[in-house]
């Protein structure tokens, strides 16, 4: 019986053991998992407009943003060329549709949509990806484009940009 008591502890030590090496938590509160070790520079190449409407502020805003979130977010050094990391571009499409016909035969509602081409290279592993990121606002009639248009660029130029930080370096 002293046997039998001596094996059932060894196990449970052994369980509790292989159970506590298998459930590390790991918390990241900025949402990126990069190992610094082996990635430490990033380039983040102009993205241009390449959008049949084209809105001048468009670009530098998103370009702006883009390069913040990976400097507010990570520890990597942005570097102009050579990077361990690469991204770069086009804003592709910033288009402005009627959605919903009133009463009257106009439109009640429209969309904007922003659409980003990213392609991306991360120099240490050798994968490399072209993904498409779009974001879309829907606003009433009443109101112009002039009207909501910088707000609206804002919040779609955020959602896209998150989009991007997230398929590069945040591995969701």
């Amino acid at each position: 019986e002293k046997i039998y008591k001596m094996r059932k502890v060894i196990i449970f030590a052994i369980l509790t053991i292989i159970l506590a090496a298998s459930c590390t938590i790991s918390y990241k509160f900025n949402g990126a998992s990069i190992d610094y070790s082996k990635i430490k520079s990033i380039t983040i190449a102009e993205f241009p407009n390449n959008a049949a409407l084209v809105y001048p502020p468009l670009t530098t805003k998103f370009n702006d943003e883009l390069n913040n979130i990976y400097a507010s977010q990570t520890r990597l050094n942005i570097v102009s060329a050579g990077g361990d990391l690469d991204i770069s571009g086009a804003i592709t499409g910033y288009n402005l549709v009627p959605l919903s016909v009133g009463a009257n035969a106009l439109a009640a509602e429209n969309r904007l949509t922003l659409t980003v081409k990213v392609h991306f290279i991360n120099n240490i592993t050798g994968d490399e990806s072209d993904n498409s990121y779009s974001a879309n606002r829907t606003f009433p009639s009443s109101s112009t484009l002039n009207d909501v248009q910088d707000a609206l660029i804002d919040e779609m130029i955020e959602e896209i940009i998150d989009q991007i930080f997230n398929a590069t370096v945040a591995n969701w």
